[in-house]
């Protein structure tokens, strides 16, 4: 307790308002902090004193009329300034620990109270918009307009100090396994694949611009040329992209490569990182990651990132169903299902199943409709009865191993689409269902295609990027059936959460070239675009690869949320605004004309106000 006293200690108090004890009882302390509540009880005044560390209780006598002496008269000034104090002041209390007659479970401190001796009002405060309370009743647009408030909740407070220490145990594991963390330029150059840029004028290159990086890919490939070996970084990467609960247009990403490396050097190197992040942050102890082929997830859980923590697996139904004079079924490329164990019950009424309906046909699912057959005991309905006696639904239930009571969930249509949008809605309904709140499941998935047909442009594009390598065995593929060669790629995923990803790196020059050739790049566009590594590679570049894992969606798989903004101190809505510095906005004229911009956006019209 002494040393951390010590380090709370400061020219304005000797503690912070979360460390006193039953055993300071009878030291004269100072503390400083918010109020978070002040209640004149007349006879006396309670305020509890907030900060980054917890809450003390401090309790002001009031004498009433008994002013006969001047340590009176200074106990009545106290009592009025306590009692005067309003939510938010900051404040300077000095007294003696006292024992609390009623203790408070709920705190820390809450054997104590400070009987003060003096309050000094260092600021004071405006009635703040919301509460700043664990539970608050503002609306998330207030909490980011008024962030700095927001930051004082326990919640978004213990979320940014969870990110803190997550940073503090990644930077000591990889530094332990001889990595070196190297900054890589934020103003770089701008590149045609993946996600679309932000970019930035350059005013002393007119015309021309840089673009921030959406990974350091390049920079970090450039190092292992370079001979640094291990390369870690915990950096800010940006892509302006559409936006959602686990996306921002700026995020981070632990970014690592080394060289001299097979893809199971790698996994079993981050593997361990993971390992050793969920004992030391949560306590959790995770049994050996299971690797599991890109294809088998598509199969069984129609995405390429499951949450393995329930079972739920996807069954094609197509050979068993079709034929029976249903349209939807008979034209379909695929017809599959999934058995929701146990949910014929929840899912009695009418406007229960319509609700999975409207879900199927969802934004976030995208399927083009659901049909559904309920087991129960001694009866079977279907919303397919006119098509299908019971003995096909019988069948149907013995193909999928759904019992009585159990919920059987069929979309019909594309493969691919179908597949993706039913593994889509395995994951809403596992929510539903209350199956994805509980444990940790992590798992490797694997051999990636290493390229997928855009028909919009009629051209092959890199699954991941174009700097990865194919597997051995499938070069032969490359020159004429590109489609079946896999990618010597790898995710990692967490509870249904791609919370990594990364590669086996090409080193060759000569087969950089030929996948920029694959990819729809000339010669001359490669080496414009992509001149300084295949340079670099002209001068021994070792086997290398490595990945990149999410910190900010790391942090919200600790901490138990859904959404990434807690975790970052000054996020940006679903629009990329930054609604406490109203960012983005117009720049002068002036600034255009220095930059050589010109643009062609007209001005917002400015809200007419009452009279």
């Amino acid at each position: 307790m002494e040393s951390k006293a010590s380090k709370a200690k400061t020219g304005y108090r000797t503690h912070n308002c979360g460390e006193l004890r039953i055993g300071d009882v009878g030291k004269e302390v100072s503390i400083c902090g918010w109020v978070q509540k002040s209640r004149d009880k007349k006879g006396m005044a309670f305020v509890d004193v907030r900060d980054r560390y917890g809450v003390t209780q401090a309790v002001f006598s009031n004498p009433l009329d008994d002013t006969s002496t001047e340590e009176k008269k200074a106990q009545k000034e106290r009592y009025e300034i306590a009692a005067k104090l309003g939510r938010e002041y900051v404040v300077q209390i000095t007294g003696k620990v006292v024992e609390r007659a009623a203790k408070s479970k709920d705190k820390a401190t809450g054997d104590i109270e400070i009987v003060p001796s003096s309050i000094k009002v260092l600021n004071p405060s405006k009635t703040p918009p919301f509460l700043i309370e664990t539970k608050t009743d503002a609306l998330e647009e207030i909490r980011m307009k008024f962030r700095y408030l927001d930051i004082r909740r326990a919640p978004v407070k213990n979320a940014l100090i969870l990110r803190h220490k997550l940073a503090q145990v990644v930077r000591n594991y990889l530094s332990g396994e001889g990595f070196i963390e190297v900054e890589t330029p934020v103003l770089m150059k701008s590149t045609p694949e993946g996600a679309r840029d932000f970019v930035v004028p350059s005013r002393m290159n007119p015309g021309q611009f840089y673009a921030l990086p959406q990974s350091p890919q390049t920079f970090k490939q450039i190092l292992m040329v370079a001979g640094m070996d291990r390369y870690f970084q915990i950096v800010k990467c940006f892509r302006d992209e559409e936006l959602r609960a686990d996306r921002q247009p700026e995020f981070t990403q632990i970014d690592c490569e080394m060289s001299y490396v097979t893809q199971e050097d790698v996994l079993n190197t981050f593997e361990s990182m993971i390992r050793t992040i969920f004992e030391k942050m949560v306590g959790h102890k995770f049994d050996k990651f299971e690797r599991m082929q890109y294809s088998d997830a598509m199969e069984h859980y129609g995405i390429d990132k499951p949450d393995l923590r329930y079972e739920m697996k996807l069954k094609n139904l197509t050979k068993i169903v079709q034929g029976k004079g249903f349209k939807v079924f008979d034209d379909a490329e695929l017809v599959v299902g999934i058995v929701a164990k146990g949910a014929a019950a929840t899912y009695k009424s009418k406007k229960k199943i319509k609700s999975l309906e409207s879900l199927a046909k969802s934004q976030v699912v995208g399927a083009g409709g659901m049909i559904w057959v309920k087991y129960e005991e001694g009866k079977v309905s279907s919303s397919v009865g006119k098509f299908y006696k019971d003995e096909d639904l019988a069948e149907w239930a013995k193909f999928t191993g759904a019992k009585p009571g159990d919920l059987l969930l069929i979309f019909a249509g594309p493969d691919f689409k179908t597949r993706e949008a039913m593994g889509k809605f395995r994951h809403e309904l596992g929510t539903i269902l209350g199956l994805r709140n509980k444990g940790f499941y992590g798992l490797w998935v694997v051999d990636f295609p290493l390229l997928e047909y855009d028909d919009e442009e009629k051209r092959w594009c890199a699954m991941h990027h174009p700097f990865t390598s194919p597997k051995p065995e499938d070069v032969q593929y490359l020159e004429k059936e590109p489609g079946k060669v896999r990618a010597n790629a790898y995710d990692m995923v967490i509870n249904g959460v791609e919370v990594g990803g990364g590669s086996i790196r090409i080193h060759d020059q000569a087969m950089q070239m030929q996948m920029f050739k694959l990819l729809g790049f000339t010669e001359q566009e490669a080496k414009d675009q992509f001149g300084f590594l295949m340079g670099a590679f002209e001068y021994g570049a070792p086997p290398h690869g490595g990945l990149a894992f999410g910190f900010d969606r790391l942090c919200s798989i600790l901490g138990g949320e859904p959404s990434i903004r807690n975790f970052i101190a000054f996020p940006k809505n679903k629009q990329g605004r930054d609604l406490m510095i109203e960012a983005p906005s117009a720049i002068s004229q002036k600034q255009l004309d220095e930059l050589c911009i010109a643009t062609t956006a007209k001005p917002e019209k400015p809200e007419k106000k009452n009279p």
